[in-house]
């Protein structure tokens, strides 16, 4: 029997599993603090690609979570809030940790930033859902929903998830706002930086992947997502060599003179197939709706 499956919960420590150790994991650094709980602390989240798979690692001080869970769901809840978490992904994996924490006595997180990009062919985004009496929750955006296994390893206490990846990908660019550029006004302001993507559909997986953002070591060299207050898209169609697409949640440029088109333009026009870009509001408007040309939305305006 395969050792994936689409859920899993692990009550006991896997044994060690030898598709190959933790080197090459990209890893973001701990908060080097004292944890606010005795039981169990989060202190790092890991990821990176192995031959057929992607790999998730939570490394928790102080031992092991009580329980782990992880499965998939429509929508990342908060707790204890119960709203929807924003979370970029064709599919999403909910994991929660019982008996843990993740945080620190000053509040902070004791793990790094709640919300991490990766570029990796199956994890595309990792957001914190909930911290909240014991009960520590992530959600997971993946390229596409496939099985995992979730299992531990001891000295040091870690929960990995591996997700499989069987499909083919090929690297494209998403242009994100580069605030070195646009602070010394020397445009371009957008630079490109490579992700995979599923074939065939790479122009979607190329918006995805835009408005997923940078990953932690882009945005320590300044690289950022403007997101317009839109929260993504949907409708993407291509024809005639125009790409269409339609912002969701909301839109609105805040004065400003660079928005999510300045990236979404680049982004689309690096395939062949696409000359053109219109972007749609969320109420389905935009500027020049017919004829061979660019066009935004009037909430996009300055």
């Amino acid at each position: 029997m395969s050792k994936f499956r689409t859920a899993v919960t692990a009550a006991t420590a896997a044994t060690a599993l030898a598709l190959t150790g933790l080197g090459g994991l990209v890893s973001l650094p701990a908060v080097d603090a004292m944890a606010s709980a005795s039981g169990p602390t989060l202190v790092a989240i890991r990821a990176a690609h192995h031959p057929g798979y992607d790999r998730l690692v939570f490394d928790f001080r102080g031992g092991l979570p009580a329980e782990r869970s992880a499965h998939y769901v429509t929508n990342v809840i908060a707790d204890p809030s119960g709203k929807v978490v924003p979370v970029v992904g064709s599919a999403r994996l909910r994991i929660r940790f019982f008996a843990a924490s993740g945080h620190l006595q000053n509040g902070k997180n004791s793990y790094g930033p709640s919300r991490r990009t990766f570029a990796l062919p199956g994890v595309i985004q990792v957001v914190n859902a909930g911290d909240f009496e014991a009960v520590l929750s992530f959600g997971v955006g993946v390229a596409r929903r496939e099985p995992f296994h979730l299992f531990t390893l001891t000295n040091p206490s870690r929960v990995v998830i591996d997700i499989r990846t069987p499909y083919r990908t090929v690297q494209v660019r998403a242009y994100l706002l580069d605030l070195n550029r646009f602070r010394v006004g020397h445009p371009p302001f957008t630079r490109a930086v490579d992700r995979p993507v599923i074939t065939p559909a790479v122009a979607f997986g190329a918006l995805q992947r835009l408005f997923a953002g940078p990953t932690q070591a882009e945005l320590n060299a300044g690289l950022r997502f403007v997101a317009s207050k839109a929260t993504g898209f949907k409708n993407l169609a291509i024809s005639d060599h125009i790409a269409r697409v339609q912002l969701t949640g909301g839109c609105g440029s805040g004065g400003s003179t660079f928005t999510v088109a300045n990236e979404i333009m680049p982004t689309l026009k690096q395939f062949s197939s696409v000359r053109w870009v219109k972007i749609y509001s969320p109420s389905g408007h935009t500027e020049r709706p017919t004829g061979h040309s660019d066009s935004i939305p009037v909430c996009l305006e300055p």
